[in-house]
């Protein structure tokens, strides 16, 4: 299992256009991709940080029924996920299985920008929901 670094930091935020503006504004952390994820109900953003290997996410729900928006409705906005880059999401997820670490889905789905993703359960993770990704291959 390798972990390459911080991937990004999901913040859940009630409006994307409004939260882009104040990291934008205030931060000078500007947005350098936007996708509507219909499967996962969110409308998302990625926001570079220093040199662009790192990033925040911001993700707004598109229903009250989505992930995000009962997050938002449970917690208020914040901080949602920490995601970790790995080379190999399906030996990462082997590997984190016989450790006794649940992963929220059987196979990987879909992320950001192609990207290959799953979740290993926060209540396994000391109360983090901690996200996997694989970007996609060129």
């Amino acid at each position: 299992m390798t972990i390459l670094r911080i991937d990004h930091v999901g913040l859940a935020v009630p409006d994307l256009d409004e939260a882009i503006a104040f990291y934008d504004s205030v931060f000078g952390i500007q947005s350098v991709h936007v996708e509507t994820n219909d499967e996962q109900g969110v409308q998302e953003a990625m926001l570079a940080v220093g040199d662009g290997t790192t990033r925040i996410q911001l993700l707004a729900p598109l229903n009250e029924n989505s992930t995000i928006a009962k997050f938002i409705d449970r917690n208020g906005p914040g901080m949602q996920q920490l995601a970790y880059t790995v080379d190999d999401l399906e030996q990462t997820s082997k590997e984190l299985q016989s450790k006794g670490i649940r992963l929220l889905y059987d196979a990987p789905r879909r992320g950001t920008d192609d990207s290959r993703i799953n979740f290993c359960h926060p209540k396994d993770c000391g109360g983090v929901l901690i996200e996997l990704v694989e970007p996609k291959q060129p």
